[in-house]
């Protein structure tokens, strides 16, 4: 079946850990619920490209992957996602996608079997989400809630 991510945006850490109960549809939150792409190897790899950051500083960054619900959870987690990303996302040039894309498919984590094509409409997606909560008077942080 395989693992479902839900990525969104929140104003805050407590706001998104109540989304873990309720869910982020029920909250009313901007959501983008995508399989297969998950927030710690695969998305970090993308956001050291976008940012020309080197992974394993990407991955000492405080708001990388930071769990915000209980580790006792055996089958979902809610993480946070760097600020980094976010505004590398939001402020990415039209096109950008597609270069970041192709050097992210080759990764060893998707094992050839991700298309360029559909990574780069993914950060695209996630390119909104991070655009709009950016925009907001507060802006929003962005985080994954992960579910097996």
């Amino acid at each position: 079946m395989g693992n479902l991510y839900d990525y969104f945006s929140a104003p805050d850490d407590p706001t998104a850990r109540a989304t873990f109960d309720q869910g982020v549809e029920a909250a009313g939150l901007p959501l983008l619920p995508v399989k297969g792409i998950d927030p710690y190897v695969q998305l970090g790899q993308a956001e050291s490209l976008l940012t020309g950051t080197p992974y394993d500083d990407v991955t000492s960054l405080p708001r990388f992957n930071r769990l915000l619900s209980s580790p006792e959870d055996d089958s979902r987690w809610l993480v946070t996602l760097t600020d980094e990303l976010r505004d590398s996302l939001a402020a990415a040039r039209p096109g950008r996608f597609t270069a970041v894309a192709e050097a992210w498919s080759h990764i060893e984590e998707f094992g050839g079997e991700s298309p360029p094509g559909e990574l780069a409409d993914f950060l695209n997606e996630l390119a909104d989400l991070a655009e709009e909560a950016r925009a907001r008077p507060e802006p929003h942080r962005l985080y994954c809630l992960m579910s097996l």
